[in-house]
């Protein structure tokens, strides 16, 4: 987000004629150069003027009713051309310096409206419009702080202070000031100031906030902790590993407002309609004027008035806010429950989306190796874990992890060894207590002509379980098996898509049996096995003939993937900044059930802007009708045309927000 220098008398504005944040200088005079549209006297985000609204409002109504009970001679309309001055010299500024761009945009039309409607006599009205016009333009900034402060209030809760441990004490010392390598102190109840990895100590921290699930999370030695979550017990001592402006928050917080400006196809093609569309009303609003007079001899004055009023209704504010305002709504929604969408295109395209491809290992399965099965032969189950974990206790590899895990858990034994041999992609040998044992995979073992249980080896295969032999001497003597952890919430995930009329597919480096007994577990409609990095890539683009492709990974090893899909989705992203930085939407935590929230979020907002879209267009027909046929005045007309249909765009729009994952 952009930084400001208040003592520059700068401020951060909103074009709701793009959606986009802008800079502008304290008067805001200048056209945004988004999309060139002179809105300038559009109120600052945050700073709504609204001490001259309520003037102008004040002087109109004592205006209208000084003249209604023919009181107070040119009194009445001095109020009432003060409240035009007030109200309408901005736009005037701003409506000429467009024009001389070869703009013509909303603050032209509402000047020539109110200097025509003073022309022939219309005080009252020419006041109103311009009055109205700016309680229509207040609204359309209070909807998009709404969203916008929903996603900033994150930011306010983080603490200003950290505790910081220094020189053998603690002291306060603003967060701005702390480096990383610092120990800060975080106690029951406190916010976390600073992203961090705990040094000691133990508790469960609320990350709701962030991940949007109201589950407490344990937090212990070399755990992740971030800035803004909070702990609820015991006292931690966390190591800083990022600076304050680098935090997970700040890039989050960043990330969203970038988002908000990445427009979508849908945007993009509204504004373009609205930019011909004002320059088109301006001639019709003309020829409804001048042609009656002219051609037909009809006074002028009524025919003057009936351009006006067109000219009036035919500002697109409605129309152009319909696509921004929801998008923006449905973006800090999904902020709001974990879910970070890097633009409203995405929106778009996730509606479109017709396969979902998933990686397996840190998506659907957590990475994690454990031990399912322990089948000793003529040795008791405790004897066989014991020896397979003394054989692995110098080991680092995953398998080797999770039966030492195994052992401790049960309290076996680790035993003495010697001549300790390990061979490299196949096991490792060794003696305990004066006899041979050895470890490994069916590859070692065929090679040592040791006879093995291929029976029972296939049956655990088949289920997509790895494999490992221990042997005393020559002989068998158990089998234990393992596989990764998988992911909870995969299979139900995967069910709703498919549910949902979806292709999806998994890609994987493992072996061909591994992958389909994952895949048949899971429900997936196919598999890609022994897929290397840029492999992935080449199935993606195989999978586009079936229309576009979501791909779903960890952010780490499928940056390829990622970037070749229409929509690249990566898990894990609380703590990860590849995901972050790789992915087009990002879970900032390990659930796969928010990919049908996405979907249901997208459907949702792409119906809103199509309600929106058609109720701003089908109410100005109508308006415009009955301004052809003399039947509405100018103030009806805007607060029908324009603060009505803009107060119900934006009610619509904020549907959105009350969505939530399932």
């Amino acid at each position: 987000m952009p930084q400001h220098n208040h003592d520059d008398n700068e401020v951060e504005t909103i074009c709701m004629s793009c959606s986009g944040l802008t800079e502008h200088a304290q008067d805001h005079d200048d056209p945004c150069s988004a999309c060139e549209s002179d809105h300038g006297h559009a109120p600052e985000q945050g700073n709504l003027n609204w001490k001259k609204t309520v003037f102008s409002g004040v002087a109109i109504t004592s205006g209208i009713v000084l003249e209604y009970m023919g009181i107070g001679g040119y009194v009445p309309r001095m109020l009432l051309m003060t409240a035009i001055l007030v109200e309408g010299y901005k736009p005037a500024i701003n409506g000429v310096k467009g024009l001389r761009k070869g703009v013509v945009g909303i603050d032209l039309l509402m000047t020539i409206a109110a200097i025509g409607a003073v022309i022939i006599g219309e005080y009252a009205e020419g006041a109103l419009v311009l009055f109205l016009k700016d309680i229509s333009l207040k609204l359309e900034v209070i909807a998009s702080n709404r969203a916008r402060h929903a996603i900033e209030a994150l930011m306010e809760m983080r603490p200003e202070v950290a505790m910081i441990r220094r020189n053998g004490g603690e002291i306060e010392v603003p967060v701005e000031q702390v480096v990383p390598g610092e120990v800060f102190i975080v106690r029951p109840g406190d916010r976390v100031p600073l992203d961090g990895t705990v040094v000691d100590g133990h508790t469960t921290v609320d990350q709701s906030m962030m991940t949007g699930e109201s589950i407490p999370v344990h937090k212990g030695y070399l755990d992740e902790v971030f800035a803004g979550t909070i702990n609820l017990d015991g006292v931690l001592s966390v190591k800083t590993t990022r600076a304050s402006a680098e935090s997970m928050l700040s890039n989050i917080l960043r990330m969203v407002h970038e988002a908000e400006e990445r427009r979508s196809p849908t945007e993009t093609i509204v504004n373009k309609f609205a930019r011909y569309y004002t320059p088109l009303i301006v001639a019709l609003a003309t020829i409804m004027a001048l042609t009656p007079p002219l051609l037909f001899n009809a006074p002028l004055v009524p025919s003057v008035y009936n351009g006006l009023v067109l000219l009036v209704i035919g500002c697109p504010c409605a129309f152009t806010i319909a696509t921004p305002v929801a998008m923006v709504s449905a973006l800090t929604s999904a902020s709001r429950h974990g879910v970070l969408i890097k633009g409203s295109t995405f929106i778009e395209k996730m509606n479109e989306a017709k396969v979902f491809a998933f990686d397996k290992t840190g998506t659907l399965t957590q990475g994690k190796l454990m031990v399912t099965d322990v089948i000793p032969y003529g040795v008791s189950r405790d004897e066989l874990i014991s020896v397979a974990a003394t054989l692995e206790e110098n080991s680092k590899h995953p398998i080797a992890d999770a039966i030492k895990e195994l052992a401790e858990h049960e309290n076996v034994p680790i035993l003495p060894t010697t001549k300790f041999k390990s061979r490299t992609g196949k096991g490792i040998e060794a003696t305990i207590e004066s006899e041979g044992y050895c470890i490994g995979n069916m590859r070692m073992f065929t090679e040592n002509d040791i006879s093995c249980p291929e029976d029972a080896i296939y049956k655990l295969e088949i289920q997509g379980k790895t494999t490992i032999l221990v042997a005393r001497e020559e002989k068998v003597i158990g089998i234990i098996s393992l596989q990764d952890t998988r992911r909870a919430g995969a299979k139900e995930a995967i069910a709703e898509l498919k549910k949902n009329g979806m292709r999806v597919e998994m890609l994987t480096g493992d072996n061909g049996t591994t992958a389909a007994a994952i895949a048949e577990q899971l429900g997936f409609n196919g598999y890609h096995a022994n897929l290397l990095p840029d492999e992935k890539l080449e199935i993606i683009e195989e999978l586009k003939s079936y229309g576009k492709v979501v791909m779903i990974g960890d952010g780490i090893n499928d940056a390829p993937a990622l970037a070749a899909a229409d929509v690249g989705i990566a898990m894990g992203g609380l703590g990860s900044d590849i995901a972050l930085e790789t992915a087009d939407i990002v879970l900032l935590e390990d659930n796969l059930t928010r990919l049908s929230y996405i979907q249901r979020l997208s459907t949702t907002t792409l119906n809103r802007i199509r309600e929106n879209i058609a109720i701003s267009l089908g109410a100005k027909f109508i308006i415009v009708v009955l301004a052809s046929m003399g039947t509405i005045s100018l103030w009806q007309s805007i607060i029908i045309g324009d603060v009505g249909l803009a107060l119900l765009v934006i009610l619509n729009s904020v549907r959105i927000s009350g969505l939530k994952p399932q």
